[in-house]
């Protein structure tokens, strides 16, 4: 297995590549992180035709991950992993690309999408849809039936109510309580959550 990126997020995909006993190859990453692992071999720039190993990019940013995809998803193949501690319904999907951390609980029909960041001990519910590009961030609770639309974020601990849709590169902050639909590009904040800023469509502020 490849990792595309050596920061903090290759450094927990790392982690959870040993967990399920596998063997990481080498990492690629275009500015390599000087506190990474240093037994592990950093080659720059990614030029080889991979497709007969398995890659996942590890990088948490959304916009810079999907960027990296269409770059490179002609020559590669993906890998999907979840940690051994991790719960996933045998009745729910996960795309490609996607990591599942430790500790998650992913329950009854649920579809998570591609390159999908899903992580430590957050919770998905039932009859929700987790479209591309999305981190979920760590203790976040989704109610059932809630759909997040490509490359949003939801912050730390946030909690969303069921039936709600968040929409796509919308930014829900750490600890809000979303209680209704939140429209794209907008960053949402506070118990009940409030819209205080409107993104770019690019994703920048």
């Amino acid at each position: 297995m490849i990792l595309y990126g050596a920061g903090g997020q290759a450094k927990v995909i790392y982690d959870l590549i040993l967990s399920n006993n596998h063997l990481l190859e080498y990492l690629v990453d275009d500015h390599p992180n000087e506190n990474f692992p240093h037994h592990l071999n950093i080659f720059r720039p990614l030029k080889e035709n991979i497709t007969d190993k398995k890659l996942i990019i590890a990088i948490g940013d959304n916009v810079i991950r999907e960027q990296i995809y269409h770059k490179i998803k002609d020559w590669c193949t993906f890998e999907t992993i979840q940690h051994s501690s991790a719960y996933v319904s045998r009745f729910s999907t996960v795309g490609e690309g996607t990591v599942v951390m430790p500790q998650v609980c992913i329950n009854a029909e649920v579809t998570i999408g591609k390159h999908c960041i899903i992580n430590t001990a957050c919770t998905i519910e039932h009859d929700c849809v987790i479209e591309d590009f999305v981190h979920i961030s760590p203790k976040a609770s989704l109610a059932g039936n809630i759909t997040v639309k490509k490359g949003a974020h939801i912050g730390l601990g946030a909690n969303i109510i069921q039936g709600v849709t968040v929409g796509e590169n919308a930014l829900i902050g750490a600890g809000t309580v979303v209680l209704r639909d939140v429209p794209a590009n907008a960053i949402v904040v506070g118990n009940p959550g409030r819209i205080i800023k409107m993104k770019e469509e690019h994703g920048g502020i």
